[in-house]
Order: structure tokens, then C-alpha cells, then sequence
């Protein structure tokens, strides 16, 4: 709270620079009523005792980075690993009709082979 040039005549100079915490209306009436005490009662450290000193914030900090870090590349690695299933499972397909249009092929050949052999056949048996 900053107060103005006519109230720093009444506070005093010391009581211009200081900042407090105040948490309800009633911490406010307090602050009024009993300014002399008012340091003592609305710190910030008697407030929120670990607010900034827990040492194990740098680290919890440093782990939720890394675990979204680690979550990111996770899912990453997921996707990657999806799309290569369907793409072999595109190349498949086409491995497949090329089987099946070659076997068509291998029959048709076959067919021909013995229709070869029964003339060939037919051709010796009349020449002897």
C-alpha cells in the first residue's frame, strides 16, 4: 500500500517504505489499528512458510520437465512406429497382388507348357 505525500507527515518516513501482506479485511484493521506491530504479524515468511525456501522445488521443477520431455518423445517414437505399420502394411498389399498377379501368370504358363507337350507328344506318336 503506498500512501500519499500528506500521509507520510503522520506515519513518519520509516512507515512510507514498507511494504506488507495482507490476506482478509480483518488483517487490514489490524494493520491500521497497530502499525508498530504490524511487522511482525504480516510477514511473508509467518504467512507462507515455504513459499520459495523449499529446497526440493529447483528439483521437482527439474523433474516435471524432464518427465514431459520423456512424454513428448514417447509419443513421438508412438506415432512414428503407427505410421511405419501402415506403410508396411501398404507395401504388403502390393506384394500381395503382385503375388497373385504373377501366379495368374505362372498358371497361364503351366497351361501353355503342357498344351506343348500333348502336341509334341501327338507329333511323335504320328511319326512313328
Amino acid at each position: 500500500m503506498t500512501h500519499s505525500s500528506q500521509d507520510a507527515g503522520s506515519h513518519g518516513i520509516q512507515e512510507e517504505g514498507r511494504l506488507y501482506v495482507v490476506d482478509s479485511i480483518n488483517d487490514l484493521n489490524k494493520l491500521n489499528l497497530c502499525p508498530t506491530e504490524s511487522q511482525h504479524l504480516f510477514s511473508l515468511e509467518d504467512k507462507f512458510p515455504n513459499a520459495g525456501t523449499t529446497p526440493g522445488n529447483g528439483r521437482r521443477g527439474l523433474f516435471f520437465v524432464g518427465l514431459l520431455l520423456v512424454l513428448t518423445v514417447s509419443l513421438a517414437l508412438v506415432f512414428f512406429a503407427i505410421f511405419l505399420i501402415i506403410q508396411t502394411g501398404n507395401q504388403m498389399e502390393d506384394v500381395s497382388r503382385r503375388l497373385t498377379a504373377e501366379g495368374k501368370d505362372i498358371d497361364d504358363l503351366k497351361k501353355i507348357n503342357n498344351m506343348i507337350v500333348k502336341r509334341l507328344n501327338q507329333l511323335d506318336s504320328e511319326q512313328n
